[in-house]
């Protein structure tokens, strides 16, 4: 009997990593989150709807980092993960709407099938911009954070200025 050869067992890596069931929740999150825009409907719960599009990266991150190893697809998947929270955290509902058009799970999810089928085009795209990746991650931490401490500012200040108006209206 003749032993494999290296696309054989090239294909019969990608039909395992594809029948895995983290791959298979993936693709249920990038239907769910994007094609039906669950994404943008959670992202209407001010603070939690964010988060939830945060939380919905962890499969992704596991996948491209435990299973795959690759670190240049992380960086890109956490890019793009935090750019979609980021755009989602605009308030007054401008966040919302960018959300249904920015679709991060679906961009994730082909670059995650460009590397589990060994599309080359998909593998030096990722790999040329790993360190585009770090830059952007790490200045989107920091608008992140600041957005977060705006958001803060603002409620703080909008809470005091109504608890201050609604002295002068009710009475004691």
């Amino acid at each position: 009997m003749d032993s494999p050869t290296k696309e054989e067992k090239r294909q019969r890596r990608r039909q395992r990593l594809k029948q895995d069931k983290v791959y298979r929740t993936m693709e249920v999150l990038t239907r769910w989150l994007d094609r039906y825009w669950l994404d943008a409907v959670i992202g209407l719960i001010p603070g939690w709807g964010d988060a939830a599009a945060l939380l919905s990266i962890v499969p992704f991150v596991y996948f491209s980092w435990g299973i795959l190893r690759s670190l240049p697809l992380t960086l890109a998947i956490l890019n793009n993960a935090l750019r979609d929270v980021l755009l989602g955290m605009i308030p007054f509902f401008i966040g919302d709407i960018i959300d249904v058009f920015h679709r991060a799970n679906k961009e994730n999810m082909a670059m995650i099938q460009g590397f589990v089928d060994g599309d080359s085009n998909v593998i030096r795209t990722v790999n040329r911009r790993t360190m585009q990746s770090v830059a952007f991650i790490i200045a989107l931490l920091l608008l992140i954070g600041l957005t977060v401490w705006g958001l803060i500012r603002f409620g703080t200040y909008m809470y005091e200025w109504l608890g201050t108006a609604l002295r002068g209206i009710l009475p004691v």
